[in-house]
């Protein structure tokens, strides 16, 4: 069975990446999303990654801890470079071309961004690995991911987590809480589910762009949950209405 999307924007959270720990990048875990990337790569599916910062730097933690919110953010902001070329590096090792993108300007570490640059690389067979979130400070990566995904015509976006969908409540700590298999974009922002942001969801509700909800470690990897065979929540409108 074959996946249904021929372009796709998968955001890696960067805690996913630290696996079971509590920061950095633990090499097995980031190998593993390496394989099951190069994968879907080989399959024909054109594969956009936008990476977040968390496991090295969280800019509204810093800003928390009084350094100015620009200044924290443009920390957090090298941070998901640091992912980005480490994740861009381990699909190279799978055997599949991957090009790093920043959006802040920094040449000597990877290519700035632009959606006619990610968008041949992607045509040329490349897995693009987008660091630096919007290149604007008060943005989250999330907001990012929607974003690029938009950009660069993609036909839904891939949240990757520690959980296996969209939740009533925090399933970590409500043992109680249900799990979505679909909901409207907002029902998500009414009822403030916080698995991404308002502003990601508000933009993809805008431009009718689709995000699947999933967890990085389910067993059918990304391509099942590409196929309908995991488990997830799709937020936005149901497949057969697309």
């Amino acid at each position: 069975m074959s996946s249904a999307y021929k372009r796709i924007l998968l955001k890696v959270s960067g805690e996913a990446l630290a696996g079971d720990n509590s920061f950095g990048i633990e090499p097995p875990f980031l190998q593993g999303i390496a394989a099951q990337i190069a994968d879907v790569a080989r399959s024909g599916t054109q594969v956009a990654i936008v990476v977040g910062g968390g496991n090295i730097f969280r800019g509204m933690a810093g800003a928390a801890d009084g350094t100015d919110r620009v200044t924290a953010d443009l920390m957090g902001m090298l941070g998901t470079m640091i992912n980005a070329l480490a994740l861009s590096n381990a699909i190279s090792r799978q055997g599949v071309k991957s090009k790093p993108f920043s959006a802040a300007t920094m040449p000597s570490v990877a290519d700035t961004f632009t959606a006619r640059d990610a968008k041949l690389a992607l045509e040329e067979g490349f897995v693009v690995v987008l660091g630096g979130g919007t290149g604007n400070p008060f943005f989250t990566t999330d907001t990012a991911s929607t974003l690029r995904a938009i950009e660069l015509e993609c036909d839904v976006v891939l949240k990757g987590t520690k959980v296996d969908g969209v939740y009533s409540a925090d399933p970590m700590k409500d043992p109680n809480a249900t799990r979505y298999s679909q909901i409207s974009y907002d029902e998500v922002i009414g009822k403030n589910l916080k698995v991404m942001d308002t502003a990601a969801f508000a933009l993809a509700r805008d431009n009718a762009m689709p995000i699947i909800v999933y967890a990085l470690d389910d067993a059918a990897g990304l391509a099942g949950v590409l196929e309908g065979r995991g488990r997830s929540t799709r937020v936005g409108q149901p497949l057969d209405n697309e």
